[in-house]
């Protein structure tokens, strides 16, 4: 089948490498040139375990190509994927100008019957808007006969597995009604649904608002372990025991449930906050999302709070080695990481900060430019060097068995502020250290 997707960003780029990796002809357009000139050249823009020899190998047997061309892409394909951002407006809601600007340069172009496939996450009502926008410019070009359909078809990847996630869908939304349309997605996404139906066919309308509930349960998931994190540590209890605990219930289980810093990336931070907008819109105050964005405003704060106490609130002068500065491990991405917080609090403080990231310190320096207070390592040991103490906040796997010795020898103080709970507090108390961690004594 003949695949178009707009955007080239984490959605685009993976779902079009995946689908040409299938056997399907894929191009994908995007407004920025030398993005897709380094795409040619395969330069991949983000970090994505798999993502770099996908692209390569489906570019280089032709079934994977990319564009600025918008006229040849609408022309190409027979269904036409929107992958563009939805950033959040001033007020939290989602920023539909990119998607809008899509649907109307599909209309723009488009000679015969089209498949308008959402797969940028939309507030609820979007596809209307886009239904509107493509008839508005279809009426406007004398060409109100042709045909489309706009179909809702929500990612569900994780940064740090998406191509793993869209080899191997859990599940394959399709909002539409339209009998035809659903014969086309159904042969499009066959190659993914061989052992068991993984489709899940649906009105458009609860398609929008199942990518929302899905972002919005896991976040609130995070957050209220963070709370019990927090009661854990005023109550003496351990909140890894607890974890364990009632992650063997299967009615809650594991997922999403380890206490930390708080969430960030460029789904959960967004997508619970143009829920709230939507309810706000309509007049109903969703207190449960409300309550799960501040204490995850909150939690973000946490390790700032410890480090504050520990050293009875003069911060100035001191050197942090920060380990850890995506929002998760397995990605560059930085968008609403704890590490901001952090270091912006220690900054204000008048402290200093030694960072080191497996993978973000390109995009750190894009953030930061040249700071005197912002020192990029090139490896964990070198952040440590004359540091007063560690902050861990990114669970990546490489700081999981570190060098004790040469820690407590680096460091000023052998004094460990760990975010994401990587050690045992009674391990790192035998080794000499003054240990931190989320929700445990």
């Amino acid at each position: 089948m003949n695949v178009t997707v707009f955007g080239t960003g984490y959605v685009g780029l993976v779902q079009g490498a995946i689908l040409a990796d299938v056997g399907h002809h894929v191009i994908c357009v995007d407004v920025d040139a030398d993005k897709v000139a380094r795409l040619e050249q395969g330069i991949i823009p983000i970090y994505e375990p798999g993502l770099e020899s996908l692209v390569k190998e489906n570019h280089a047997a032709g079934r994977l190509e990319f564009t600025t061309d918008a006229e040849a892409g609408v022309t190409h394909g027979q269904v036409q994927f929107i992958a563009v951002g939805t950033p959040p407006d001033e007020d939290g809601s989602a920023d539909l100008q990119y998607v809008l600007k899509v649907a109307e340069t599909i209309a723009t172009y488009m000679q015969h019957e089209q498949i308008i496939i959402d797969k940028s996450t939309v507030p609820v009502g979007t596809a209307d808007k886009v239904w509107a926008k493509v008839a508005e410019v279809l009426v406007g070009r004398g060409m109100s006969t042709l045909s489309f359909d706009v179909v809702s078809n929500p990612e569900f990847l994780k940064e740090g597995s998406a191509v793993a996630d869209c080899q191997k869908p859990d599940r394959i939304i399709i909002g539409t009604e339209n009998a035809e349309t659903i014969e086309v997605m159904r042969e499009l996404y066959a190659p993914f649904n061989r052992h068991h139906d993984k489709i899940i066919v649906m009105d458009v309308k609860s398609a929008e608002l199942t990518k929302y509930a899905a972002n919005c349960m896991l976040a609130t998931k995070i957050s209220f372990m963070n709370e019990i994190a927090n009661l854990a540590e005023r109550l003496g209890a351990d909140i890894e025991a607890v974890r364990q605990g009632i992650g063997s219930d299967p009615r809650i289980g594991y997922s999403f449930i380890y206490p930390g810093v708080g969430y960030g990336g460029s789904c959960f931070p967004k997508d619970v906050q143009a829920l709230i907008r939507t309810a706000d819109n309509i007049g109903f105050d969703a207190k449960v999302l409300k309550a799960v964005e501040a204490r995850n405003m909150e939690q973000k704060t946490t390790l700032f709070q410890k480090i504050h106490k520990h050293y009875g609130g003069d911060l100035a002068g001191k050197t942090f080695a920060v380990w850890g500065l995506s929002f998760k491990p397995n990605t560059d991405d930085m968008r609403e990481a704890p590490s901001r917080v952090l270091m912006d609090a220690l900054w204000q403080a008048g402290a200093k900060v030694q960072a080191y990231d497996p993978e973000a310190m390109k995009e750190t320096q894009r953030l930061y430019g040249n700071r005197d207070d912002l020192s990029l390592c090139g490896t964990k040991e070198a952040a440590l060097k004359g540091a007063d103490a560690l902050v861990i906040v990114t669970e990546w796997q490489s700081f999981r068995a570190p060098d004790f010795e040469l820690i407590k020898a680096e460091l000023t103080e052998p004094a460990v502020f760990d975010g994401r709970n990587m050690f045992e507090p009674a391990r790192m108390q035998r080794k000499g250290f003054t240990y931190y961690s989320v929700g445990r004594q």
